[in-house]
């Protein structure tokens, strides 16, 4: 689906248009997770960047949130889509972006402690893309009036997420009773669909190499705040995992800072590939998902990246739209 078109699916999926977000925002005071979200919040939030991506595409400005208020930018991974749209965000929020180098920030100078400490005198909120959750946790408890975002760990990638579901309520409608299958490493971007898909009631199937399996902690997370029978299922076979899904997902197969595993997971994941003998598992109508960027050759085939069915770049485009959701919610307080 084009950025010019609407989305009218997501109106007809049962979300509840959101009509005043002011009054009701994110309760909690950081995005660390999915799971920091309540179901009425994560499908506010969905609804509002619906609405924020109808007003866009239509020329209307909108809400400014952030007008007056800065928001650190923190990275220490490359970024294209996660910088770019949080910037863009910030700044049509009416907020303005500064973005410290990581040798300061994370870089051993002091610690993660009181960089927050830090910024929190004088920025509204940090945006954190780092390795470790438990280095971000501790950066988000240090600070108790700087609001944080998640925009990638190691064990969770929950902006991404958002996009995700976002994307399939745009093609979909509703996501109750719907299938999503994710073929690949059980890494952070499966971590936060499976949270993700499961609270919106989808059946989410991780079929990945043994060894590198979706962790119990995460498939029981996943199960516990499931709505409308949703289930989670991990599996070692991926034609099993694909058959009559809705949505066929992969990632890359060796992540930022598992460069030097490159080699050996190639060997791991081969069987694991998505290509259009895969993708015939699931239907001519599945869509294809991947957060990219993709290895094209090795995770993914080149007929599937770029096949009609593909969502690829409207998952791209749609991190703007819940990103600038997110933050309007999580500083409207």
């Amino acid at each position: 689906m084009s950025s010019v078109k609407t989305t009218r699916a997501v109106k007809a999926s049962g979300v509840v248009s959101l009509t005043d977000w002011k009054r009701q925002p994110i309760a909690g005071k950081d995005f660390l997770s999915i799971l920091d979200l309540t179901h009425a919040e994560l499908d506010r939030l969905l609804a509002l960047a619906a609405e924020m991506k109808r007003g866009r595409v239509g020329g209307h400005a909108g809400t400014q949130p952030l007008a007056g208020k800065h928001l650190a930018l923190l990275f220490e991974k490359p970024s294209l889509r996660t910088r770019t749209t949080f910037v863009i965000a910030t700044r049509e929020l009416g907020g303005e972006v500064i973005e410290p180098t990581p040798d300061v920030t994370f870089g051993g100078r002091e610690s993660v402690e009181d960089v927050a400490r830090n910024l929190e005198r004088w920025v509204a909120g940090a945006i954190v893309r780092t390795f470790a959750q438990d280095r971000l946790a501790r950066f988000a408890a240090a600070a108790p009036a700087l609001h944080v975002v998640n925009a990638l760990t190691d064990e969770e990638h929950p902006c991404q997420a958002l996009a995700d579901m976002l994307t399939l309520q745009e093609r979909l409608g509703s996501l109750a009773g719907r299938t999503l299958a994710f073929v690949g490493d059980g890494n952070n971007v499966a971590a936060s669909l499976a949270h993700a898909g499961a609270m919106l009631g989808m059946h989410v199937r991780v079929a990945s190499p043994k060894g590198f399996e979706l962790p119990s902690a995460v498939a029981l997370a996943a199960r516990r705040v499931a709505r409308y029978g949703a289930t989670v299922i991990v599996t070692h076979d991926a034609r099993k995992a694909v058959a009559g899904a809705d949505a066929v997902y992969t990632d890359v197969w060796a992540s930022m800072g598992q460069e030097k595993q490159a080699k050996a997971r190639n060997r791991a994941f081969r069987t694991f590939q998505v290509n259009e003998k895969l993708m015939a598992s699931a239907g001519s109508q599945a869509l294809f998902m991947h957060c990219l960027p993709a290895h094209r050759g090795l995770e993914v085939t080149d007929g599937v990246m770029d096949a009609e069915s593909s969502v690829v770049f409207d998952q791209a485009e749609n991190r703007l739209h819940t990103q600038k959701a997110l933050l309007a919610m999580l500083m409207a307080k």
